[in-house]
């Protein structure tokens, strides 16, 4: 009786899942740009995204750091909109913008209300093809970017392990470099590096243009056809891309800041969605990491924090889509008087138990609800619902997979979850980094206080 009551609740939580992925109208224009709108009526606003499917794993060794440098060089202006012009149109218009550079895509976003959709089409279709790239404005950019690089990275003893972890657990891919980009790189580059990457991937059919919130498609996709559907197509490069070779044992890094505390991060290797019918792994590696680590009542939190009191704090990560290879997390924080080592063999055992004993079906209901509840409560969010269809489409996934990717977690059984956990958390794929605390300088001390900038 529970189990068909908990099925049904199952289908009610759903059902706004679904529901939500209705009105998606999808258009690909002459060009190539393909146009995807969400009608949502809710509230008189609207949300316009652009993603380019160019990120840092399409920068060459050398070359690291100049998508996102490119990112910032978006906003340096255009032929008919001066530097510093398009964010104060945004901002007259009672909008607001920002962008963001990963390893797979670059997007730019502005929300506003839905009146003002024609201004934000002009503005970000102008610069998709008229961005002017001068040295001056690059010279003073980088250096932002570089500033950024000292706060956000080499200061900050969670990032530096992290970065130096991904450059240590991946052999060949280009995954191994940081967004960022490595200072070195930073320093050497030029505007004709920047002028380089704008024009090899900055075409109309390298993009996704996603528009969500209180408008008609039709009448989208005319607009667009008239700001967008002018910009010529272009050749786009072969993409070249190594795959990682399967490691061969265990890889291990130390690495020694000014911080408060150490630190230890357990990396295995791991599948990512490829064919969303029918791949079942990565769904299963989702489940897995929520009964790990999904709340209060999750096995990391419950036996290493509070039963055990290994771990002040403990967590996991696993992403189920990406453009390029995988990656299973776990991480954590010693208690005071407690070892990274000791931590380590707490981590170890509670995954040796899962793949021994597996999981319970409570366990599994959990998470499944879990997993549901937090996809309706972020399809109540306009932003995130273009969010997600902008991921999935620029990753090479589709946005109708979406509900369909939601049914197959869904469908995951407790077998599947004790059987990744035997397959893929073992040892040749595993990379251990640690972070081993030096004392903080009492100038340190103050300057971490004291670094809190919004880019």
């Amino acid at each position: 009786m529970r189990a068909k009551l908990f099925g049904f609740l199952l289908f009610l939580l759903l059902l706004p899942a679904f529901a939500a992925h209705a009105g998606v109208f999808e258009k690909t224009l002459s060009n190539g740009l393909k146009v995807i709108v969400k009608e949502d009526h809710r509230a008189p606003v609207v949300v316009q995204q652009v993603w380019y499917r160019a990120g840092s794993m399409d920068e060459s060794a050398g070359a690291t750091g100049i998508a996102h440098v490119l990112e910032h060089m978006m906003f340096k202006g255009t032929r008919s909109v001066p530097k510093g012009e398009f964010s104060k149109r945004i901002a007259a218009a009672g909008g607001r913008e920002n962008a963001f550079t990963s390893s797979d895509y670059t997007a730019y976003f502005q929300q506003l209300h839905k009146s003002r959709l024609p201004l934000a089409m002009k503005l970000e279709s102008d610069r998709m093809r008229n961005l002017l790239l001068s040295e001056t404005e690059f010279g003073k950019e980088v250096k932002v970017v570089m500033e950024e690089r000292r706060t956000r990275t080499d200061d900050e003893p969670r990032a530096l392990l992290y970065e130096k972890l991904m450059a240590t657990a991946y052999q060949e891919h280009p995954y191994r470099h940081p967004v960022i980009g490595w200072m070195n790189d930073l320093q050497s580059a030029g505007a004709g590096d920047a002028r380089e990457w704008y024009r090899r991937w900055y075409a109309p059919n390298n993009a996704t243009l996603v528009v969500a919130g209180d408008v008609k498609a039709a009448e989208v996709f005319a607009l667009a056809q008239r700001h967008y559907g002018v910009i010529p197509a272009r050749k786009l490069p072969a993409r070249k891309y190594s795959s990682e070779p399967p490691q061969l044992g265990t890889k291990r890094l130390v690495v020694k800041a000014p911080a408060k505390l150490p630190y230890l991060v357990m990396a295995y290797h791991a599948p990512v969605l490829r064919d969303p019918a029918q791949d079942w792994r990565p769904y299963a590696l989702e489940v897995l990491a929520g009964v790990l680590d999904g709340n209060e009542s999750a096995r990391l939190n419950k036996t290493l924090v509070r039963e055990q009191q290994l771990a002040s704090s403990t967590g996991v990560g696993y992403d189920s889509t990406a453009r390029g290879p995988g990656m299973f997390v776990l991480e954590g924080t010693p208690s005071e008087g407690k070892s990274v080592a000791e931590l380590e063999a707490g981590l170890r055992e509670q995954i040796s138990l899962l793949a021994r004993d597996g999981v319970s079906e409570e366990e599994l209901k959990r998470v499944k609800a879990q997993v549901t509840a937090s996809e309706v409560y972020k399809r109540d969010s306009l932003f995130y619902q273009a969010m997600q269809i902008g991921q999935t489409e620029s990753i090479g996934l589709s946005h109708k997979d979406i509900p369909l990717m939601l049914q197959k977690l869904q469908a995951v059984t407790a077998q599947q979850v004790q059987e990744v956990a035997n397959e893929f958390l073992k040892d040749d794929s595993l990379t251990v980094a640690t972070l081993d605390p030096l004392p903080l300088s009492s100038e340190r001390k103050r300057m971490k206080g004291a670094n809190h900038h919004a880019h």
